[in-house]
Protein backbone atom coordinates (compact mmCIF):
# COMPACT_ATOMS: atom_id res chain seq x y z
CA UNK A 1 0.00 0.00 0.00
CA UNK A 2 3.04 2.24 0.98
CA UNK A 3 4.35 1.70 -2.36
CA UNK A 4 1.74 3.47 -3.98
CA UNK A 5 2.51 6.56 -2.37
CA UNK A 6 6.32 6.50 -4.69
CA UNK A 7 4.39 5.44 -8.11
CA UNK A 8 4.92 7.90 -11.19
CA UNK A 9 1.86 9.87 -12.02
CA UNK A 10 1.16 8.39 -15.63
CA UNK A 11 0.53 11.96 -16.69
CA UNK A 12 3.26 13.16 -15.28
CA UNK A 13 5.41 14.22 -18.95
CA UNK A 14 2.13 15.48 -20.23
CA UNK A 15 1.38 17.77 -17.01
CA UNK A 16 4.75 18.90 -17.68
CA UNK A 17 4.51 20.20 -20.86
CA UNK A 18 1.28 21.78 -20.42
CA UNK A 19 2.43 23.58 -17.55
CA UNK A 20 5.60 24.89 -19.70
CA UNK A 21 2.90 25.61 -22.33
CA UNK A 22 1.01 27.98 -19.66
CA UNK A 23 3.78 29.55 -18.62
CA UNK A 24 5.31 30.34 -21.80
CA UNK A 25 2.45 31.75 -23.25
CA UNK A 26 1.61 33.75 -19.87
CA UNK A 27 4.95 35.22 -19.94
CA UNK A 28 4.69 36.64 -23.73
CA UNK A 29 5.66 40.61 -24.24
CA UNK A 30 2.53 41.28 -25.22
CA UNK A 31 0.64 40.98 -22.27
CA UNK A 32 2.69 43.54 -20.61
CA UNK A 33 2.42 46.12 -23.43
CA UNK A 34 -0.76 47.61 -25.48
CA UNK A 35 -3.65 47.65 -26.07
CA UNK A 36 -3.34 44.57 -23.33
CA UNK A 37 -1.36 46.82 -20.54
CA UNK A 38 -0.87 44.25 -17.68
CA UNK A 39 1.14 45.29 -14.82
CA UNK A 40 4.65 43.29 -15.67
CA UNK A 41 4.48 42.63 -11.25
CA UNK A 42 4.09 39.32 -9.52
CA UNK A 43 0.34 40.15 -9.64
CA UNK A 44 -0.07 41.11 -12.80
CA UNK A 45 1.98 37.70 -13.97
CA UNK A 46 -0.30 35.99 -11.40
CA UNK A 47 -3.64 37.05 -13.40
CA UNK A 48 -1.74 36.32 -16.89
CA UNK A 49 -1.39 32.96 -15.62
CA UNK A 50 -4.33 32.43 -13.68
CA UNK A 51 -5.96 34.02 -17.06
CA UNK A 52 -4.59 31.33 -18.99
CA UNK A 53 -4.74 28.10 -16.73
CA UNK A 54 -8.32 28.62 -16.32
CA UNK A 55 -8.73 28.34 -19.37
CA UNK A 56 -6.94 25.47 -20.27
CA UNK A 57 -8.29 23.42 -16.83
CA UNK A 58 -11.79 24.84 -17.73
CA UNK A 59 -11.42 22.63 -21.19
CA UNK A 60 -9.78 19.97 -19.95
CA UNK A 61 -12.53 19.17 -17.07
CA UNK A 62 -14.89 19.10 -19.34
CA UNK A 63 -12.55 16.40 -21.80
CA UNK A 64 -14.17 12.45 -20.58
CA UNK A 65 -11.09 10.36 -19.34
CA UNK A 66 -8.20 11.19 -18.06
CA UNK A 67 -9.11 15.07 -19.02
CA UNK A 68 -10.47 15.44 -15.36
CA UNK A 69 -7.56 14.11 -14.22
CA UNK A 70 -5.12 15.55 -16.66
CA UNK A 71 -6.45 18.83 -15.05
CA UNK A 72 -6.13 18.38 -11.85
CA UNK A 73 -2.55 17.39 -11.90
CA UNK A 74 -2.21 20.34 -13.82
CA UNK A 75 -3.65 22.65 -11.34
CA UNK A 76 -1.40 20.89 -8.36
CA UNK A 77 1.89 21.98 -10.94
CA UNK A 78 0.37 25.28 -11.30
CA UNK A 79 0.36 26.13 -7.51
CA UNK A 80 3.57 24.23 -7.09
CA UNK A 81 4.94 26.84 -9.34
CA UNK A 82 2.89 29.82 -7.37
CA UNK A 83 4.37 28.09 -4.17
CA UNK A 84 7.88 28.70 -5.92
CA UNK A 85 7.48 31.93 -6.85
CA UNK A 86 6.42 33.35 -3.90
CA UNK A 87 9.58 31.34 -2.06
CA UNK A 88 11.74 32.70 -4.57
CA UNK A 89 10.25 36.33 -3.72
CA UNK A 90 11.59 35.88 -0.15
CA UNK A 91 8.10 34.94 1.18
CA UNK A 92 8.99 32.89 4.24
CA UNK A 93 8.71 29.55 5.36
CA UNK A 94 5.93 30.81 7.73
CA UNK A 95 4.23 33.39 5.52
CA UNK A 96 3.95 30.68 2.19
CA UNK A 97 0.52 28.89 3.31
CA UNK A 98 -1.01 31.99 4.29
CA UNK A 99 -0.28 33.47 0.65
CA UNK A 100 -0.93 30.37 -0.79
CA UNK A 101 -4.42 30.46 0.74
CA UNK A 102 -5.03 33.88 -0.84
CA UNK A 103 -3.33 33.20 -4.41
CA UNK A 104 -6.05 29.81 -4.07
CA UNK A 105 -9.01 31.88 -3.06
CA UNK A 106 -8.30 33.99 -5.53
CA UNK A 107 -7.46 31.95 -8.60
CA UNK A 108 -10.72 30.05 -7.55
CA UNK A 109 -12.41 33.30 -7.66
CA UNK A 110 -11.16 34.67 -10.84
CA UNK A 111 -12.04 31.63 -12.90
CA UNK A 112 -15.94 31.58 -11.51
CA UNK A 113 -16.21 35.19 -12.04
CA UNK A 114 -15.12 35.10 -16.27
CA UNK A 115 -17.09 31.96 -16.48
CA UNK A 116 -20.28 34.03 -14.62
CA UNK A 117 -19.13 36.94 -17.36
CA UNK A 118 -18.65 35.45 -20.33
CA UNK A 119 -21.77 33.73 -19.82
CA UNK A 120 -23.47 37.56 -19.25
CA UNK A 121 -21.58 38.80 -22.80
CA UNK A 122 -18.26 40.29 -23.79
CA UNK A 123 -19.15 43.54 -22.18
CA UNK A 124 -19.56 41.76 -18.73
CA UNK A 125 -16.26 39.46 -19.39
CA UNK A 126 -14.21 42.99 -20.57
CA UNK A 127 -15.38 44.61 -17.21
CA UNK A 128 -14.68 41.29 -14.92
CA UNK A 129 -11.25 41.46 -16.48
CA UNK A 130 -10.78 44.82 -16.15
CA UNK A 131 -11.37 44.85 -12.68
CA UNK A 132 -9.26 41.09 -11.72
CA UNK A 133 -6.58 41.48 -14.30
CA UNK A 134 -5.87 45.27 -14.88
CA UNK A 135 -7.04 46.67 -11.60
CA UNK A 136 -9.41 48.48 -12.30
CA UNK A 137 -7.50 50.72 -14.47
CA UNK A 138 -7.76 49.77 -18.19
CA UNK A 139 -9.78 48.60 -21.20
CA UNK A 140 -10.42 44.96 -20.29
CA UNK A 141 -12.07 44.65 -24.18
CA UNK A 142 -8.54 43.70 -25.37
CA UNK A 143 -8.42 41.05 -22.88
CA UNK A 144 -11.77 39.51 -23.47
CA UNK A 145 -11.59 39.40 -27.14
CA UNK A 146 -8.29 37.32 -26.10
CA UNK A 147 -10.42 35.01 -23.54
CA UNK A 148 -12.85 33.70 -25.79
CA UNK A 149 -10.44 33.43 -28.51
CA UNK A 150 -8.36 30.97 -26.35
CA UNK A 151 -11.92 29.26 -25.14
CA UNK A 152 -12.35 28.68 -28.85
CA UNK A 153 -9.46 27.70 -29.95
CA UNK A 154 -9.16 25.03 -27.22
CA UNK A 155 -12.74 24.01 -27.45
CA UNK A 156 -11.83 22.76 -30.98
CA UNK A 157 -9.07 21.21 -29.53
CA UNK A 158 -9.19 17.31 -28.76
CA UNK A 159 -8.23 15.76 -26.49
CA UNK A 160 -4.99 13.19 -27.60
CA UNK A 161 -3.51 16.66 -27.97
CA UNK A 162 -3.35 17.59 -24.90
CA UNK A 163 -2.05 14.20 -23.81
CA UNK A 164 0.83 15.11 -26.14
CA UNK A 165 1.26 17.76 -23.59
CA UNK A 166 0.29 20.48 -26.36
CA UNK A 167 -1.97 23.76 -25.05
CA UNK A 168 -2.45 25.47 -28.75
CA UNK A 169 -2.90 28.55 -27.21
CA UNK A 170 -3.42 31.73 -30.19
CA UNK A 171 -0.71 34.26 -29.79
CA UNK A 172 -1.86 37.26 -27.61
Amino acid sequence: MIFGLFRKDPLEDQVARLHRAVISQSRLAAFFLPPYDVADTFEGRFEIVTLNAGLLLGRLSLLPEPGPALAQSLANAIFSGFDDALREVGVSDVGVPKKMKKLARAFMGRGNAYAQASAEGEEALAAALARNVLDGNGDGAPLAAYFLRVRATLDETPLEVFLRGEAPFPPP
